[in-house]
C-alpha cells in the first residue's frame, strides 16, 4: 500500500504523532521481512496499522490457511490468535512459525478439548465430527474435517451421513442448521465477542438510523442473524460492503474489522456498536517487531497431533469456499 494512503487510514484512529511512530516501525518490520525471507499473515481482526502496514496476506481463517499452505517463505509470522498460528504450523511443519504474543488465546477454542471430542466419538460411533477452524490442534486432530464460517454449510453438506456433530461454536451450528437438511448436533461453545450482540442492538439501530443495513457474523445468536440483513464470514462481510456500498451499516463483529473496512470504504457510515476481542488486541506493531527481531515466539505442534490435524485441514482445503 502507498505510504500516503496508509497514513490516511491510520489518521482515522491515531493521533498524528502516533501515525509517524507507527510508520517508522512499519518500515523496520518490512525491511526485516526481506532480510529473513519472512511472510506475515494478518487476520481481519487486526488493528489497521498491523493489518494494512505489515501483513503480506490478509483475510479470514480460510484465506489465511490457504496462504499458509502455499507460502515459500522460511518464516511465517501469524498476526492473529494462537490457534491460527497452530494452523499455519500444521500446514508448514518444516517452516518456523511465530506469533507476536503467545497469550493471544480464544474463548471459543478453549471451550473444548481433544479428549472431549474423542469421548463423543466413542459414545456416538458413525457420527462425523466437523470442527470450526477456531479450535486447538488437538481438536482438529480428533475431528474428521475442519470448516470455517465461510464454508461451514458446504462442508456439512459434503458429508454423506445424515447427522453431523459441529463444534465448538453452538451459534454457528444453529445458523448452519437453517441452510442444511442434515441433523446437526453441537457443542455449546461461544465467542466472547459475538455472543454479546443482541436483538436489542439491532432494533435500536433501526430506530435511530432509518435505512441502516445490519450485517452479522454467524457466530452471533440465531435470533440476531434472523433480524439481520446479511450474515457472513469476515471475508464475505467485506465483499458484501464493498459490492453493495450500503449508506449506513451496523456491523455485528469485532471492532478492528470495522476500522479495516472503513479504510477502503469512505462512503460507508458505520453507525453503531462493535465489540473488542481482547486477545486479538494483544497483537501490536511493537510485538510484531520484537517477534521478527528475536524470532519469537515459535509455535510448535507435536508430530502425531500435526499429522491427524493436517488430514482434517486438507479435506477442508479440497472443498474450498
Amino acid at each position: 500500500m502507498e505510504e500516503e494512503k496508509l497514513k490516511n487510514i491510520l489518521r482515522k484512529y491515531m493521533l498524528p504523532e502516533e501515525v509517524d511512530k507507527a510508520i517508522l516501525k512499519i518500515h523496520e518490520i518490512n525491511n526485516l521481512k526481506k532480510e529473513k525471507n519472512a511472510v506475515i499473515l494478518g487476520h481481519n481482526y487486526m488493528t489497521p496499522d498491523v493489518y494494512y502496514g505489515v501483513s503480506d496476506y490478509t483475510g479470514d481463517s480460510l484465506a489465511l490457511a490457504q496462504s499458509a499452505a502455499k507460502t515459500k517463505a522460511d518464516i511465517i509470522l501469524f498476526n492473529g490468535v494462537y490457534f491460527m498460528a497452530e494452523t499455519a504450523k500444521i500446514l508448514n511443519p518444516t517452516k518456523k512459525v511465530l506469533i507476536a504474543d503467545p497469550n493471544a488465546g480464544c474463548s471459543l477454542s478453549e471451550s473444548i478439548t481433544g479428549d472431549e471430542v474423542l469421548d463423543f466419538k466413542k459414545k456416538n460411533p458413525g457420527v462425523p465430527v466437523v470442527t470450526y477452524i477456531n479450535c486447538s490442534a488437538e481438536v482438529k486432530a480428533a475431528a474428521d474435517i475442519v470448516c470455517t464460517s465461510s464454508n461451514a454449510v458446504k462442508v456439512v453438506n459434503s458429508i454423506k451421513e445424515e447427522s453431523v456433530y459441529l463444534i465448538p461454536d453452538g451459534f454457528l451450528a444453529q445458523n448452519v442448521q437453517k441452510s442444511t437438511d442434515k441433523k446437526i448436533l453441537y457443542w455449546n461453545g461461544k465467542c466472547m465477542v459475538h455472543e454479546l450482540f443482541s436483538e436489542m442492538d439491532v432494533s435500536m439501530a433501526r430506530k435511530n438510523f432509518p435505512g441502516v443495513k445490519v450485517v452479522a457474523h454467524p457466530e452471533c445468536k440465531p435470533e440476531v442473524t434472523k433480524v439481520s440483513d446479511y450474515t457472513g464470514s469476515t471475508s464475505q462481510i467485506q465483499d458484501y460492503i464493498h459490492n453493495e456500498h450500503p449508506e449506513k451499516v451496523l456491523l455485528l463483529t469485532e471492532c478492528s474489522m470495522g476500522e479495516n473496512i472503513k479504510g477502503e470504504n469512505d462512503d460507508v457510515d458505520f453507525v453503531s456498536t462493535c465489540q473488542v476481542c481482547p486477545h486479538m488486541q494483544k497483537i501490536t506493531l511493537d510485538g510484531v517487531l520484537h517477534s521478527l527481531q528475536s524470532e519469537s515466539y515459535e509455535v510448535e505442534v507435536s508430530e502425531n497431533i500435526r499429522i491427524d490435524a493436517e488430514k482434517s485441514l486438507r479435506k477442508m482445503l479440497e472443498i474450498g469456499r
